[in-house]
């Protein structure tokens, strides 16, 4: 059977978990940036997402037999900080971070459509900022400030993500805001003159 882009999530999971690889595969594909984007800020190396990424659609593979959610997104977010978590400890907690990895990939949005060389300048040193803040978070602070401040989602499902309660979500990111707020003004002088006001 061919899928399409519109094919359901639940369709896709009930062949994936009765053995459609092909299912499986348009699984993945559907999900694979959202799990690279959280590992990657996660992380803060290209490397070291990927490997998390394909770890985490391996683990899902072999897991999907025993999801039994309406929420696929945030089970495969679930796998992948696992998943990141597990890499820390088994490089104990060593983080290689590429500082042109961070500008390349940054994707904070801006409001203006076009802008100059100049205000790309900016932002970029605004987002490397960011990063090197957002890696000086405690994992699970940080996993939290990606799942609702990057990726948007909801304190409900970001919670279902992390497995919980949604109380101690909101707890974490307030504190994961406030230790970043604190990062980005001890380093104001590296901040773009425009944010230092």
């Amino acid at each position: 059977m061919g899928f399409t882009s519109d094919t359901s999530d639940d369709i896709l999971v009930a062949r994936a978990q009765s053995g459609d690889l092909e299912a499986f595969n348009q699984l993945a594909h559907r999900y694979e940036r959202h799990i690279y984007n959280v590992s990657f800020r996660m992380m803060g190396n290209v490397q070291m997402a990927e490997d998390a990424t394909q770890e985490t659609l391996i683990k899902a593979y072999r897991g999907i037999g025993g999801f039994r959610g309406d929420n696929l997104r945030a089970w495969l977010l679930r796998i992948a900080y696992n998943t990141c978590n597990d890499i820390f400890r088994s490089r104990r907690g060593r983080q290689d971070v590429s500082l042109e990895a961070i500008t390349e990939e940054s994707n904070v949005s801006w409001e203006s459509s076009d802008p100059s060389p100049e205000d790309e300048a900016l932002r970029g040193e605004l987002g490397r900022e960011i990063q090197r803040g957002m890696l000086a978070l405690p994992h699970d602070q940080r996993m939290v400030l990606v799942l609702v401040d990057v990726e948007g989602m909801s304190y409900e499902e970001a919670a279902l993500a992390m497995g919980i309660a949604s109380g101690t979500l909101r707890s974490r990111l307030s504190r994961a805001r406030g230790k970043l707020k604190d990062y980005l003004l001890q380093n104001m002088e590296l901040l773009p003159p425009s944010f230092r006001q």
